[in-house]
């Protein structure tokens, strides 16, 4: 019986309205029908199980099948069909609800945040790409009729019983408009199967491949004989990993799915971690830590976020903390909603207790890997080391964990907790205001002069090399108590950690303000500010320091901490002379002018050399002076 009907909504023709407006992501109509058919397929093996579908249920798979020539994509399921009044419930009533809602609400504004999905419009994303869908269905239910659905796009529709179709189930045959041809391509919808249908749990087929199989047969060497085989394309993978227990799975096991996830990844990751909540919401997934540069740059290869095993997105800022989407993985959860939109994301309560609960397993194994397997944690702590220090500083949750098994490595590559770095240093770098001073370089061979300075004292200097270390050292001041962050190469070493005892100067003040003019000449003015200093004899005659609230206002300027002002400004240095070294005694008596200003410019020629600021016309100068000296 045919009959023909009329989708009750206000708007004249809808579907101009949603493919236009969701034009920019019209792919998603791969992901919508298989999903259906994937639903469709679950339900009737659900049926089965408790016994309301009856029969065997043979091969469940979907099948995508693809025909250039008439222009057409079918999407085929063997689950559990529709009558004609399923088909007129769910496709033409509460399906165009939604529909209504959708263009009363933004047919006179586009919003690009808000997705079809939202409105229960998947089926009719198919409209984004077809001029006309048809359905042809079968139900499972004993005496059901085959039915045949029609519409082109406009509220009106066709649909009959038809008495040819024999196989359960649902076709849904989409007629390609012309201005979509592109999905036609055979590597198209391949790679949009394997984008959004990967890990669906019902086998997916997509055309055919040859492969070689075993003919049962042996040849003259009596060796199996092999013959090409056309078997069906199997597209996805039903059972991934993360759908496992972890008693299931090895470490090859994770390293394998890694590889599946990530196929141009060829290093290992580090280390996984496998997770499995049911309560107080749903989630499932496994996480890896890749070896990370000391840049802080987001991977190209993401977090894939998926729900039952659809894929929804790799964008999963909103889903997890800024700091873990240096991880890879998958998570799943069915309680975070599919197509919505990211304002929205950011407002449902699941998701926000999801991300704490994602921060809280991650730092949780750390915390394990570090109590269990020290050595190794701290093996692989160069590689996670800008991860822990991005989280520190961006998570207080993250932090009140992560300061039990973050560690320090000093320049001679010894790693120390926070609380065992303490205990290691406060007895002899405290200084005269009490404050426990920690000494950092950031690079060994150029503040190495520096670093073997503070080591013949018995300090110890950490090694702080990362593009983040000047916020984390910020952020650790802010939080370790009564400790000082200072790097090496900032002041003379005992002006660094200023103790009460002060070596007396064998320059009296108004030898060195004879001195002053003179050594002032052989810098520049706008960079160098010459200061007198009371050092051992052994030290150098003059050293070159730079103030460490100077160097960390050009730092944070460089990382874009909005420092324009310092950013501007040219790097300030101190030109440290030291009082007590036998040379400036001897520059100071030597009465011949010239000479007096030839050795002051080699000692300061000497200090900027030892930093890597002596260059062209000036490095040459001092490199001919040199051997006029000797």
């Amino acid at each position: 019986m045919n009959a023909t009907g009329k989708i009750n909504v206000q708007t004249e023709n809808i579907f101009p309205i949603i493919k236009k407006f969701l034009y920019s992501d019209n792919e998603i109509f791969l992901r919508e029908l298989v999903s259906n058919a994937v639903d469709a397929t679950q339900k009737l093996k659900a049926l089965n199980s408790m016994g309301e579908a009856k029969g065997e249920l043979g091969d469940l798979k979907i099948e995508i099948e693809l025909d250039k020539s008439s222009k057409t994509i079918t999407i085929k399921d063997k689950g559990i069909g529709m009558t004609k009044e399923e088909i007129e419930k769910y496709i033409t009533q509460i399906a165009f609800s939604g529909a209504e809602e959708f263009v009363n609400k933004y047919k006179d504004k586009v919003d690009k945040n808000v997705v079809i999905g939202h409105f229960g419009l998947g089926f009719y994303s198919a409209f984004m790409v077809a001029k006309k869908v048809e359905i042809f269905s079968l139900s499972y239910k004993d005496g059901a009729k085959a039915v045949r659905w029609e519409c082109d796009g406009s509220p009106e529709y066709q649909i009959e019983e038809i008495g040819n179709r024999t196989q359960r189930g649902t076709n849904i045959v989409l007629h390609i408009a012309d201005d979509c041809e592109e999905y036609l391509e055979q590597s198209k919808i391949e790679g949009l199967l394997k984008k959004y249908c990967k890990f669906l749990p019902v086998e997916i087929k997509f055309g055919t491949r040859k492969t070689w199989v075993n003919s049962g047969e042996k040849d003259d060497k009596g060796e199996e004989k092999q013959v090409e085989k056309e078997v069906d394309n199997i597209i996805n993978n039903p059972v991934p990993a993360w759908t496992k227990k972890p008693a299931e799975l090895k470490d090859e096991d994770y390293n394998n799915f890694y590889r599946e996830l990530y196929p141009m990844q060829f290093e290992e990751p580090l280390f996984h971690i496998h997770l499995n909540v049911d309560y107080p919401f749903n989630l499932t997934g496994i996480l890896y830590f890749p070896k990370l540069s000391n840049k802080l740059e987001l991977p190209k290869d993401r977090i894939q976020l998926y729900s039952n095993q659809v894929f929804v997105t790799d964008n999963v800022e909103n889903i997890v903390p800024d700091f873990l989407t240096l991880l890879r993985g998958v998570i799943d959860s069915p309680d975070i909603p599919l197509n919505v939109s990211r304002s929205y994301l950011q407002a449902d309560s699941n998701v926000k207790k999801i991300s704490s609960h994602i921060t809280k397993k991650v730092a949780d194994k750390l915390e394990d890997i570090f109590k269990n397997e020290r050595a190794d944690f701290e093996k692989k702590w160069d590689d996670i080391k800008i991860f822990v220090q991005y989280g520190m500083i961006s998570d207080e949750k993250f932090y009140e964990k992560a300061v039990k098994f973050a560690l320090f490595k000093n320049t001679d590559g010894k790693a120390y907790t926070f609380e065992e770095f303490n205990e290691q240093v406060k007895a002899l770098q405290t200084n005269k205001d009490k404050k426990v001073v920690y000494l950092y370089a950031t690079n060994v061979n150029e503040q190495h002069a520096y670093i073997d300075a503070a080591k013949s004292r018995g300090y110890e200097v950490l090694l702080m090399e990362t593009m983040l270390d000047p916020h984390y050292i910020n952020h650790l001041e802010g939080k370790l108590k009564d400790v000082t962050f200072v790097r090496v190469d900032a002041d003379t070493i005992d002006k660094l950690i200023s103790k009460e005892e002060n070596t007396i100067s064998k320059l009296s003040e108004e030898e060195q303000k004879q001195l002053q003019p003179i050594i002032e000449g052989t810098v520049s003015k706008e960079q160098f500010t010459v200061v007198f200093e009371n050092l051992s004899e052994t030290d150098a005659p003059m050293i070159i320091t730079r103030p460490e609230f100077m160097r960390r206002m050009k730092d944070m300027q460089q990382m874009g901490g909005g420092m324009s002002f310092y950013g501007n400004m040219p790097d300030m240095y101190n030109l440290v002379v030291n009082s007590n070294h036998p040379l400036i005694g001897r520059i100071l008596k030597e009465e011949n002018t010239e000479r007096k200003t030839e050795l002051a410019k080699q000692a300061s020629d000497l200090a900027l050399l030892s930093q890597g600021l002596l260059k062209g016309e000036s490095l040459t100068k001092f490199i001919k002076r040199s051997v006029e000296l000797i």
